[in-house]
């Protein structure tokens, strides 16, 4: 009889794969030894009650988790204004990051190369404004006499389409429409109080900017300063590869949101649809919400060209918005938005519409560069540094600079 004390078994590992449906001879010699020992546990092998255990430990580690990810986001909520800026300001950071990054190369300080890359996206920003607003203003007379006149080819439409609906329960149905809109509007309090938070988070967004890219080094050196010694490395890993990640995404979902823009804006303005400008900016800022946003803007562009024009250039914008999309998901997506950001279809639409039931249009926003943003950051931590990827760059925001014109050279266009 064996010595139960004494005797180590040591199951197989290197080479237990099952081959045709049959064991390898290291496993059926291991169940002999194992049979031989009495039946008893093998050392090295947890015991089901074991098992048991760690199964319980991951379960109320993930619930901590869960916890922890709910209580975060309900404090965000109660200074969204906050919140919304930090979130602007970092992924404007990144959008125009690049920039700074080859401004500093040539030579320039740190502080003029911030304060040129914010002074230029807000000349973008406000021409685009004043263009769209100009033309709006010069097609209202236009467009609310072929408002007036689509609204009345619909009702006749809708008259004669359905047989079971007259014209006292259509007006009923219009009114009760109109009411629910009327009632969905803020209070004249509300909207003053909404519309001075929004001026407020916007002005904190474009310092947050400036101070981002200007300084993002030296911030990020402190955070990763406060993490103890031995993680130190693979939290600065994690924040590389998460900001990476985070200007892959930007650039790629403004490449995507263009396109989609100049072909849906094109076939407006060739049918003459009032707001064409109008609509494809609106195509533009809808494709930052993946999935969703492109079918509401779509959608919208449809209804206004059937009340504008008809339903002879409501169908071929129907046709032209399908065509648009098509080409999205099966080109665009799978070279530009899948190469930097890597989720899954199911993941992505999971995430849009979780975040638009927490925090409404803005979660739809942010919930998938914030899913692919943590997953990398996972991925950048848990990698070895001799088998962690290189990052493009070699700072999370921007590069080193004291403001006054000592910085760093940077390596690539990104930060």
């Amino acid at each position: 009889m064996p010595n139960h004390r004494t005797s180590r078994i040591t199951p197989p590992h290197g080479n237990s794969t099952v081959v045709g449906g049959a064991t390898t001879v290291r496993q059926r010699i291991y169940r002999l030894q194992r049979g031989m020992n009495g039946g008893m546990t093998v050392p090295g092998e947890r015991t089901p009650f074991q098992r048991l255990l760690r199964a319980g430990a991951a379960a109320a580690a993930v619930l901590v988790l869960a916890v922890a990810a709910y209580t975060a986001a309900r404090v965000l909520a109660r200074v969204a204004p906050l919140s919304m800026a930090v979130i602007a300001a970092l992924l404007l950071a990144a959008l125009i990051s690049p920039l700074t990054n080859r401004l500093k190369r040539t030579g320039l300080p740190g502080t003029p190369a911030a304060l040129i890359g914010v002074v230029g996206l807000l000349a973008v920003l406000t021409a685009s404004s004043y263009f769209i607003g100009h033309r709006a203003a010069g097609q209202l007379d236009d467009l609310q006499v072929q408002v007036v006149e689509g609204a009345g080819r619909l009702r006749q439409t809708l008259l004669d389409m359905l047989p079971g609906l007259d014209q006292g329960r259509l007006d009923d149905i219009t009114a009760r429409l109109v009411q629910g809109l009327r009632d969905a509007l803020p209070s004249p309090y509300a909207g003053i109080t909404t519309a001075t938070e929004t001026l407020a988070a916007v002005l904190l967004a474009i310092a947050l900017l400036f101070f981002f890219l200007r300084d993002g080094d030296r911030m990020w050196s402190w955070l990763t300063g406060l993490v103890p010694g031995p993680r130190a490395r693979a939290a600065d890993r994690a924040g590389r590869a998460a900001w990476q990640t985070l200007v892959s995404y930007t650039h790629g979902v403004v490449a995507v949101a263009a396109v989609d823009a100049i072909g849906i804006g094109a076939a407006l303005f060739l049918l003459g649809v009032p707001l064409a400008v109008s609509l494809a900016v609106l195509t533009f800022v809808s494709a930052f919400v993946p999935i969703i946003g492109a079918t509401v803007a779509g959608a919208a562009a449809t209804l206004v060209t059937l009340v504008t024009n008809g339903p002879r250039d409501a169908v071929i914008v129907l046709i032209v918005v399908i065509v648009v999309q098509q080409a999205e998901g099966n080109l665009l997506q799978p070279f530009i938005m899948r190469r930097a950001v890597r989720l899954h279809p199911v993941v992505t639409l999971l995430a849009v519409t979780a975040g638009t039931l927490v925090a409404g249009i803005a979660g739809a926003l942010i919930a998938v560069p914030a899913c692919a943003v943590a997953y990398h950051a996972v991925l950048g931590y848990r990698a070895r540094d001799d088998d962690a990827a290189p990052v493009s760059g070699s700072r999370p925001v921007s590069e080193d600079t004291d403001g006054a014109g000592d910085e760093r050279p940077a390596e690539d266009d990104n930060p």
